[in-house]
Formats: structure tokens, sequence, C-alpha cells
């Protein structure tokens, strides 16, 4: 039997089975909707592929209670593992009046939901960075236990809001966990036209915040860092930096091919370190999980994907004159 990681870290046997399948229900619903928008029923797909351990790992290592979330628009397995279910994202993809981000008003991966403390995204990349030193700012001056997470891409961490938010967090010691979910590209620009640093948590000790670069593939290494910079948050600490090393298996979004930008080797060599199937892996090599299992988690995810897309396929659209409310005063 392979070495036990996660008994090491407080995780029961449960709780990384729980890990296992909110991934696999990222997955599962991404590949549904690349399905629904190449079939002409959906308008638009921006994925979380490759990049599930990352974001599920950060988010069950956060206390769903108390601390708010800021994602960026692939976040799917943390919104997943906040709360919303795979029928509030189908909604959103169908843009249906139910969809609890926008009313259908947003296209998709902008997440917002109140009752889950995700806060609404919007569409220029890294606002959401400012918004979360906000949220940690406010909690602090009223004195609530809470840590403010926000993720963004590599190369949102070239932009001004990162660097202005991280400098503001730094300074007034605020509970914000950074984490930079590295995919390697963004849109078409490779990490090395980028950045010239070696990496993105080299960034940290200009603002005075401790920086960590981990495998963006493993979600327990995750887990453990985004639980330690929590706790830091907590203890009055001040921020941390978080990079998460990971490859975007499928293109930009919907309306991008990659194959202008990169080679096809290069993403058939990124999918030998798949997280699905690598945690997949561990999960039995430590004897948690056999291959009925895996086929009854799958089985059951199935369900999930294809109930959800039934109900919002068929759910009603909000009506015309919906699209005034909240424009002006009423």
């Amino acid at each position: 039997m392979a070495e036990n990681r996660h008994n090491a870290l407080g995780l029961s046997d449960q709780d990384v089975l729980s890990m296992y399948e909110t991934m696999l229900l990222a997955r599962r619903i991404d590949e549904r909707m690349w399905l629904l928008n190449r079939a002409g029923k959906i308008p638009f797909v921006i994925s979380c592929q490759g990049q599930e351990a990352a974001q599920v790992g950060a988010a069950f290592a956060l206390d769903k209670d108390k601390d708010y979330v800021l994602p960026y628009y692939r976040d799917m397995g943390v919104v997943l593992t906040f709360g919303m279910t795979a029928r509030d994202l189908m909604l959103s993809a169908f843009a249906k009046a139910e969809d609890p981000n926008s009313g259908g008003r947003q296209m998709p991966g902008h997440f917002g939901q109140k009752k889950n403390r995700i806060v609404t995204g919007s569409s220029p990349v890294t606002t959401q960075v400012p918004h979360a030193v906000g949220v940690a700012l406010g909690g602090k001056m009223e004195g609530k236990d809470l840590v403010a997470f926000v993720t963004f891409g590599e190369g949102s961490s070239n932009q001004g809001d990162f660097h202005e938010g991280a400098n503001f967090a730094g300074v007034h010691k605020l509970p914000v966990i950074f984490m930079c979910e590295n995919n390697k590209y963004a849109i078409s620009v490779p990490i090395e036209k980028q950045l010239a640093c070696e990496k993105v948590s080299d960034r940290a000790i200009g603002y005075g915040m401790p920086g960590v670069t981990v495998d963006g593939n493993d979600p327990l290494e995750v887990y453990k860092v985004v639980k330690e910079a929590a706790e830091r948050g907590r203890r009055g600490e001040g921020p941390s930096l978080i990079e998460t090393i990971s490859y975007r298996l499928t293109p930009h979004s919907s309306d991008d091919d990659d194959r202008s930008y990169r080679a096809p080797d290069e993403v058939a060599e990124a999918k030998t370190k798949d997280p699905i199937i690598t945690f997949g892996a561990y999960l039995k090599e430590t004897g948690v999980m056999d291959d009925t299992l895996e086929a009854a988690i799958n089985e059951k995810v199935m369900k999930i994907v294809n109930e959800a897309t039934d109900y919002a396929e068929n759910a009603p659209y909000a009506e015309p004159e919906y699209a005034l409310k909240h424009v002006y005063a009423e």
C-alpha cells in the first residue's frame, strides 16, 4: 500500500472521497457543457479541466460557514465545494431565469451566490483581487473571524489590480489568501512571455507576505498550504500568496482554437498528469477506493449531471422586461 498522506493532514478517508467526487463532478459538468456548446444549445464554455485538484483542495481547507471566496471564471471546483450545485451551473450555462449568478444576464463563469459567500466576479480579469482585500478589511474592522480567498490566473498576476491588492493587504496585514492558478497560458501567451521572474510566488516578498509554489495537480498539497495560510490569516499574521502549477487541458474557451499556439503533443503529455486520474490512482493505492467504488461514484455523478442538464434545458428564460431590472431606480 502507498503512503497515506491524507490522514497525516487530518483528512479522513471520507473527506478525500468527497474531494475526489467534487473534482469528478466539476470535470463531468464541464465535459457536458462542451457537448452542449458544440450542439448549439449553450453559447459559451470556459473550462476548469486540469485545474480541479487545486480548486477543490483549496476550498476544502477553508471554513464554508465563515470564509468568503472570490473565484475567477474557471473555478467550478471552488464553487461546487462552497455549495453551488450542478443545477445552478447548468442554469447559468443555459442563461435561464433561475441562474443564481445573474438571472441569465451574465456569461458563464461569473460566479456569485450570496447564501454561500461566493462573491460575484466581473468581466475584466483580476478585479476580484481588490474586492477580496476589501472583504478582508471589512471583516477585520468588524472583528469577524473570516478569511477572504481569491483566485486568478498567472496572466492576471501581471495586472495592476493584483499588485495594488497585494500591497494593501500586506501593509494592513489582512486575512487574504491570494491563489494564482498557473495553467501556463494567458489565453495564447505562454508563461515565459508573461513574466521575467521564475515563479509567480517570487513576488510575495515585495508585499511582505510568504509565497509558495505547489503542485496544482495534487489536491492534498494544495489543501495543506491553503490550510496553513488560512490559519495565519486568522491569527492576524496577514496575507499569503500561493501559486498552484497545473495545465489547462482545453482551449482557453469554446471560442478559442489552441492549435494555433501550442502543439498537440504538449497537451497529450499534460494529460498524463491529469489530476482526476492521478488522485484516483492515489486513492486506490491507499486502499480508500477500488474499481467498484470508482464506478459507483462516476455513475452517481453522471446522474447528477444528466438531471441538471434536463432541468436547466427545460427551465424558463427570464421575461424580456427583466432586462431593465436593477439597472435604473425603480
